[in-house]
């Protein structure tokens, strides 16, 4: 498959880099290219901030309707080409078709969430006069440019966590897709190209981190910088952005628990530790990392989760039925095997996998792999994994099992399987974490999703999203 040769959206606008840099994107599944984009530069970044400075003015000046009736014609074009945003996400993260249905989804979904949510939480909101001089009320207004920095694992999911507040609220927003998956933003941007979407509201663009997102960074237009990355880019982030105050929303790192207790329903547990963690070939920041079963329960556990991983069927295209695809690229697959090297050198044993499959003889694959034996000493334990390899350990009781799981710095999702009301209650106390999903796992755009500890700060998804992109003002008038 080959997109072409693919421009930046800044300013309404349709660009070549100014330096006419362009670098080639290829399939992770093949190694083919699969498109030419135009890659930014320094000069490309202020231009995006000057025009989003600009688109700024234009759409919050605009009344809510009439920004949700461009956003709802967002979200039909969205629609409308659903097969080919599918199709570069399939190409350029060389994820199973059936799986990119969740990007569109998600865009879809908050185009049509955050409007509503908008109307309903933030109208203007009258506080209570004890002395009754005066009349206040709480005024919302939108904070201003902000700055979108997104992951690669779900290219258009991570642009709907951002873009639909964003819109709603009255900002505007430049985003920055991941260097390994930016095709679909880019057709993202010609879609609203061709809406004739009103100019420097949204603006995409995409070139090296160090100069791109360094410039946008420290500049003092934006007065929001948000993003879906990892931890220590998160705090590079961070320092960049400390030549002006801004606001800062972070969704980062994790390493999450999954605790199955001997009481729990072993084959739900069991399908969802699957999913989990082989989903979208574990490139998932709320993947589950340590799977902590109860001792009585261990074994049996154990057997049938290689049995299961056994099944999983890797492969890529359209047509196939496969379960899994091939990591984002070399460096990842290089780095998770250098992890599996480092366990088993401290006594992890491969209970199945560990190995690039012989039958793939270009691409970034890497088979299903399940470590036993894990303990906290080895780097796989510590490090956000985001690959395909299932660390699976025994524990006793409930005190051990907590200091287990809340052993990391991260402190993302958590996953715990009981049918005790008590021990559930002790846990969703306990667990450090900002998610603790019990006896099954759901996210959706209107539930909050965020972290703690160096998994970030703020939340994506629901209405508390849209505190990020609002600021507070009180009026008093006196009577």
């Amino acid at each position: 498959m080959d997109f072409g040769n693919l421009k930046m959206y800044i300013g309404g606008k349709l660009l070549n880099s100014q330096n006419n840099l362009t670098k080639e994107i290829t399939c992770p599944a093949n190694e083919s290219t699969i498109a030419n984009i135009a890659w930014a530069s320094s000069v490309d970044s202020k231009l995006a901030l000057d025009a989003a400075q600009a688109g700024f003015k234009r759409w919050s000046s605009m009344t809510l309707e009439q920004r949700t009736n461009w956003i709802i014609k967002l979200r039909d074009a969205v629609l409308k080409n659903e097969e080919i945003l599918r199709t570069a996400i399939m190409f350029e993260m060389g994820k199973t078709y059936d799986a990119t249905y969740e990007d569109i989804e998600a865009l879809v979904n908050s185009l049509n969430f955050y409007p509503k949510a908008m109307k309903t939480h933030f109208e203007k909101i009258n506080l209570v006069d004890l002395e009754n001089t005066h009349t206040h009320s709480m005024v919302y207004s939108p904070v201003g440019v902000a700055v979108a920095y997104l992951a690669w694992n779900f290219p258009l999911l991570n642009i709907a966590f951002k873009i639909g507040p964003s819109l709603a609220s009255g900002c505007s927003i430049i985003i920055k897709p991941s260097e390994c998956s930016p095709v679909s933003a880019y057709l993202l941007g010609k879609i609203l190209y061709e809406i004739n979407f009103p100019p420097g509201v949204v603006n995409i663009l995409c070139g090296d981190p160090e100069e791109v997102a360094s410039t946008l960074s420290k500049s003092t237009i934006p007065r929001l910088v948000t993003m879906i990355g990892s931890t220590n880019t998160g705090k590079r982030v961070i320092a960049d952005s400390s030549s002006s105050i801004k606001r800062l929303s972070m969704e980062l790192g994790g390493n999450a628990p999954f605790i199955v207790f001997d009481d729990a329903d072993f084959e739900a547990a069991l399908d969802l530790a699957i999913g989990i963690k082989y989903g979208n070939s574990g490139q998932i920041c709320v993947a589950a990392n340590r799977f902590f079963i109860h001792k009585d329960i261990f074994d049996s556990f154990l057997k049938a989760y290689v049995e299961r991983v056994r099944k999983i069927k890797l492969g890529f295209g359209k047509k196939a039925k496969v379960d899994m695809g091939p990591l984002i690229n070399f460096e990842s697959r290089e780095r998770i095997m250098n992890l599996i090297k480092d366990a088993v050198s401290n006594g992890a044993n491969i209970e199945i996998g560990g190995n690039v499959p012989k039958k793939f003889t270009k691409g970034c694959w890497l088979e299903p792999t399940v470590l036993s034996n894990v303990n906290s000493k080895m780097k796989i334990y510590n490090e956000e994994i985001f690959g395909p390899v299932a660390c699976i350990m025994s524990f006793d009781n409930d005190k051990e099992v907590l200091n287990l799981a809340n052993d990391t710095n991260y402190g993302l999702a958590s996953y715990l399987f009981t049918k005790s009301g008590e021990r559930i209650e002790y846990f969703s106390k306990n667990l450090d974490f900002g998610e603790v999903q019990v006896n099954g796992i759901k996210y959706a755009i209107y539930l909050p999703h965020g972290g703690v500890k160096d998994s970030g700060v703020g939340h994506d998804c629901s209405h508390y999203a849209l505190e990020d992109y609002l600021s507070k003002k009180r009026v008093s008038i006196a009577l």
